[in-house]
């Protein structure tokens, strides 16, 4: 019934009796305090448990023959104590005296040997000695099957035990058929609404439940529920509430968790009412409704019963506790949604100090953490430290053979990224086809993953200028995107953009200019007219329409950029200037004199605003002024552009000698022209000296800039 209370009083009235009249070391207080243990082992008070324990075990070592099977009870109960809290070191040496002492006592395949044998694998289990749990178990079996009564109970139990270790060695089929085989066992040989029951269809579920199979694992859950209802007693019990949590559970891996919500609530509800309940089970609880609201994406729910059930495991676990580390990992995740990185960091490290000092070296729980930890490491933009992280989890991934595969990849593929971003693309390369190799030996010719990591590695192959390389890969990954629908998304516009570029940079103007259709193609079908995206497009094609001498074409192209451009909120930005610049650049081409003017100085008007005031940026902007004015007879404003080209130029630590050169050729043309010989002279002997400093002494340039020197010479 669970009332440990009431049992406690009424053992306290009997062991009162009892020393009253009994000597002080007779067997039948030994019996009493062993009571006191069990019902405070229930209770989950593991240290009066194991005083009581040991007070029964002194007794017996007075009072018993050497080889009494009591004693080896009493050396199962403490193991049992020793194992609940992780001293796996003392639980094993209980047990092996038990099993000494029942060796001596009883035949060879006597019954009370299978207990402790199923001692052993516990404990085994509990140290992640899988294999070694098992042939304990087996041991266990083996005995029974020989000693017992067909469909005897505790038959079902070691079917059930091996369930249990077969379960978490990942072999579902074992776990399965051991399962059936305890539940057919117990259906035969205990009433319909045995508790066993309950426990056994739970499993049972939670198999079903680990193979995806959702819905079996509800009937299986429910049907355990239908026996907790069908008894008040167990209507309120731990089982009741366990079978709850897995209900909620199921629920929970089909992503319904407002309906996991509610089954952990009733779980809850139970517990709470129940003056007995566990404190590790209260915990269990806990955690479940934290895992839920953090999946639920409220971060401030989940952390208060996270805190819940890490109040409760803090007070009842050793400091080392892998349970403990669960929850400290649970809660640094939480705080990683919401992005409290130093208290992320700080619970992560609770967790890997436990982790480390606990688990094997290659246990992949451990590559978790590890992993847990880059993460967010990489959050902080801290790509070393996440680099050193993610590496110390493949080192793990890598020789375990019972990795999945997917998350392999995923390592090697989050490690990729950490080098690309700290720009070590030898190392990201080196982690990206690695990803590769694995995703293609476990997924289809067209997952979208693998376009995803050709294009990963197609970008750092363009970013080393490598664009031969990165044209092959970015193909791969348009091969695959032409084929996934929707055909008219993103990622592919991008891919078609990217290798444009690339062939952009080999000065492969044809196929540069095919992609950029392809991507302007998908583009105007899923974005809006006024894009800047598109505005970048159009900007790129009238480049290469200029380079072509298109300039039809190149001035059509830009005017659709410039046209998105000056409705978007950026309106005067550099960008803008430079198509400004760039069709300014158009028209002078094809001797569209105003329409260049307008387009430089808008070009100006806005680098004017956006740029101290001797950019080097505006020098040319001024010159290209200057000439047109030049050119349209307007020579006093074409002095005064290019006297501000040169105020420019002057200044510069690594002038461009043979620009300054022809714009103080210029500069002197206008003076001579407007009567100002004094200064056309000075700005001639200027354009001779530069371009000496541009060409050599002996340049034809310098020999006509010489030139115009005698000429204004000569008219003075």
């Amino acid at each position: 019934m669970g009332d440990y209370s009431t049992a406690l009083k009424f053992y306290q009235q009997a062991l009162d009796i009892e020393e009253k009249y009994l000597p002080p070391k007779h067997p039948t207080l030994a019996t009493s305090y062993g009571n006191f243990g069990s019902i405070h082992s229930s209770m989950g008070d593991k240290s009066k448990a194991l005083e009581y324990y040991k007070k029964s075990l002194e007794i017996r070592e007075l009072s018993l023959p050497i080889n009494h099977p009591d004693k080896a009870s009493s050396y199962n109960c403490i193991g049992s104590v020793y194992n609940s809290m992780e001293d796996y070191p003392k639980a094993l040496s209980c047990f092996e005296k038990a099993l000494e002492i029942q060796k001596q006592a009883f035949p060879e395949k006597h019954p009370a040997l299978a207990s402790t044998y199923d001692n052993f694998g516990s404990v085994y289990s509990c140290m992640e000695e899988k294999q070694t749990a098992l042939s304990y178990y087996q041991k266990a079996f083996e005995i029974r099957e020989l000693s017992l009564p067909p469909n005897h109970p505790d038959i079902a139990t070691s079917y059930n035990n091996l369930g249990t270790i077969y379960s978490s060695m990942g072999n579902k089929d074992n776990a399965l058929s051991s399962y059936e085989k305890s539940l057919e066992m117990k259906r035969t040989c205990l009433p319909s609404n045995h508790p066993s029951l309950i426990t056994t269809y739970n499993n049972i579920g939670l198999v079903h439940q680990s193979k995806g199979d959702y819905l079996v694992a509800l009937s299986l859950h429910q049907k355990a529920l239908e026996i907790c209802e069908q008894n008040s007693q167990h209507s309120q019990s731990e089982a009741a509430a366990s079978t709850y949590n897995k209900i909620g559970s199921a629920h929970h891996s089909m992503k319904d968790f407002p309906k996991a919500l509610l089954f952990f609530e009733k779980a809850l509800a139970v517990q709470s009412k129940s003056p007995n309940v566990k404190d590790s089970n209260l915990a269990i609880t806990y955690s479940n409704m934290g895992l839920t609201y953090h999946e639920m994406s409220n971060n401030e729910k989940a952390l208060l019963y996270y805190e819940k059930a890490l109040e409760i495991k803090e007070k009842s676990l050793t400091r080392d506790d892998c349970d403990l580390a669960t929850t400290y990992n649970n809660i640094a995740l939480v705080y990683d949604s919401m992005k409290d990185y130093d208290k992320a960091l700080s619970f992560h490290q609770k967790v890997l100090t436990i982790r480390e000092n606990k688990l094997p070296s290659d246990d992949l729980v451990l590559a978790a953490t590890y992993s847990n930890i880059a993460s967010t490491y990489y959050d902080i933009q801290d790509y070393s430290s996440a680099v050193s992280f993610y590496n110390k989890a493949l080192g793990i991934r890598e020789q375990s053979s019972s990795v999945d595969d997917n998350t392999l990849a995923t390592n090697y593929n989050n490690t990729a990224i950490a080098y690309k971003l700290m720009n070590d693309k030898a190392n990201a390369l080196i982690f990206y086809q690695k990803s590769l190799t694995v995703r293609l030996k476990t997924l289809a010719a067209n997952d979208p993953s693998l376009a995803t990591i050709y294009t990963s590695m197609a970008s750092i192959h363009s970013s080393k200028k490598d664009y031969s390389n990165a044209i092959v890969l970015y193909k791969k990954a348009i091969e695959i995107r032409e084929k996934s629908p929707p055909a008219d998304n993103p990622e592919l516009a991008t891919n078609y953009n990217n290798i444009a570029v690339a062939y952009s940079s080999m000065d492969d103007e044809s196929n540069a200019l095919i992609f950029y259709r392809k991507s302007l193609t998908v583009r105007l079908k899923t974005l809006a007219a006024d894009d800047p995206s598109l505005a970048t497009i159009y900007s790129s094609m009238a480049s290469i329409y200029y380079s072509k001498d298109d300039y039809t074409n190149a001035i059509e192209l830009y005017n659709k950029a410039i046209e998105i451009q000056e409705k978007s909120s950026s309106a005067d930005s550099l960008e803008l200037a430079t198509n400004y610049n760039n069709i300014a650049v158009a028209y002078k081409a094809i001797e569209d004199q105003k329409h260049a003017l307008t387009y430089y100085e808008k070009a100006l008007a806005i680098r004017v605003q956006k740029l101290p005031s001797n950019d080097p940026s505006l020098a040319p902007l001024y010159n290209s002024i200057g000439s047109i004015q030049s050119s349209m007879g307007n020579k006093s404003v074409a002095v005064e552009f290019y006297e501000k080209s040169l105020k420019i130029q002057e200044t510069l630590p690594s002038p461009n000698y043979s620009s300054m050169s022809v714009t103080y050729y210029n500069a002197a043309l206008m003076h001579r022209e407007l009567g100002n010989h004094e200064a056309a002279l000075k700005h001639a002997e200027r354009s001779v000296e530069t371009a000496r400093l541009a060409f050599g002494p002996d340049h034809k340039q310098v020999k006509d800039n010489q030139m115009l020197v005698d000429r204004i010479r000569n008219k003075l």
